[in-house]
């Protein structure tokens, strides 16, 4: 955390691309195999607009806008979000960029309530992404 932390202050915003490969990490990491992370045909069967990212491969994605922010990544102590897009993952070298950006909206006995946005292309991925964090 560097400087004061006031009610609008802005965290660094960060970029992660997604590629194919991160989704087969994850799954290894994670044990979701779910077919429609890594399967075109599985994806479509099931009327999805292609592979998607795991959902709890973007939601640890946006909390690293707060994590890298902080001195301790343990002073994050309350993190919830709703998943209200899907990132769809192209089977090319690009991958999907989501860009996360955050900001403090609320300070109350030593701890900030922090909103976090998540991005892809001009999609909002998450909704109601909220971090709350300790302060020194």
């Amino acid at each position: 955390m560097r400087g004061p932390v006031e009610v609008g202050t802005e965290l660094p915003p960060l970029t992660v691309t997604l590629r194919r490969e991160d989704l087969v990490r994850y799954a290894g990491a994670s044990g979701d195999f779910n077919p429609i992370h890594w399967n075109d045909r599985m994806a479509a069967a099931l009327g999805l607009p292609g592979v998607i990212a795991h959902g709890m491969l973007t939601m640890a994605s946006a909390a690293r806008v707060v994590t890298d922010w902080l001195d301790d990544p343990a002073d994050l102590i309350e993190y919830g979000v709703r998943f209200t897009k899907f990132v769809v993952v192209p089977d090319d070298d690009k991958g999907a960029t989501v860009t996360f950006s955050a900001k403090v909206d609320k300070l109350t006995d030593g701890h900030a309530e922090i909103d976090i946005t998540a991005l892809a292309g001009e999609e909002k991925v998450l909704g109601r992404a909220r971090a709350v964090v300790r302060l020194p």
